[in-house]
């Protein structure tokens, strides 16, 4: 745990507006994603059920945030996902990854239109070419927070993903979700996978854009 500073209230002034140029080991997620290939194992009545998904991500810059001395570089995403066999929403996700590049955390906050959210967090160097956050379900620093109805038929006790990112230019994750399912006795380990490939490019956070147009001018 990172020791807390005496004054919780004053902000930095040292402020880069460039998000883009401080996201530390977030850079190379910056932009727009596309895969065809993901592969989702999911609980089913009858047993697991193996999915193959298409999966859009888009990655777009945020201006810096600070809590008090704490000092933020992110990104916001939204992440679709359809599958081969329908058009139809099949999973739909949204939130931050956020770079504190003072301490090496990154955090990611997600939230699902079916009553969930979860703010997962791990330590990692500015050039790692992993990244790796977890959060567990009970925990007021990371956790994971659920309606009654998951909580009670499709409990999640431990969230986990891996991101590694390839020598192509590529990146790949692995999303490993321990699901405690009503009437089971043992966890039931849910995974999603994925290799996404550059379609499109990062817009410059606002700040930055707007500086950007002021010396233009």
């Amino acid at each position: 745990m990172t020791p807390k500073p005496h004054d919780i209230f004053t902000e930095p002034t040292d402020v880069d507006p460039d998000t883009l140029a401080n996201l530390g080991p977030l850079r190379r997620l910056a932009g727009r994603w596309r895969a065809r290939k993901g592969v989702d194992l999911a609980p089913k009545p009858d047993g697991p059920e193996r999915r193959v998904f298409i999966e859009n991500i888009d990655f777009q810059a945020i201006d810096p945030q600070a809590n008090g001395p704490q000092l933020f570089y992110g990104l916001r995403y939204h992440l679709h996902i359809t599958t081969e066999e329908e058009d139809i929403t099949f999973h739909e996700q949204v939130g931050y990854w956020l770079w504190e590049p003072a301490t090496g955390l990154v955090m990611q906050t997600l939230a699902i239109p079916r009553g969930q959210v979860a703010l997962a967090s791990g330590r990692v160097a500015p050039d790692a070419d992993e990244i790796v956050v977890t959060a567990t379900r009970g925990e007021t620093g990371y956790g994971i927070c659920s309606t009654q109805f998951l909580e009670q038929s499709f409990r999640t006790e431990s969230y986990r993903i891996a991101i590694t990112f390839n020598p192509d230019g590529t990146w790949s994750y692995v999303t490993d979700t321990e699901l405690m399912v009503e009437g089971r006795d043992a966890p039931f380990a849910h995974q999603d996978r994925n290799t996404l490939h550059r379609i499109g490019d990062a817009r410059p956070n606002p700040w930055a854009a707007i500086l950007a147009r002021r010396r233009a001018d």
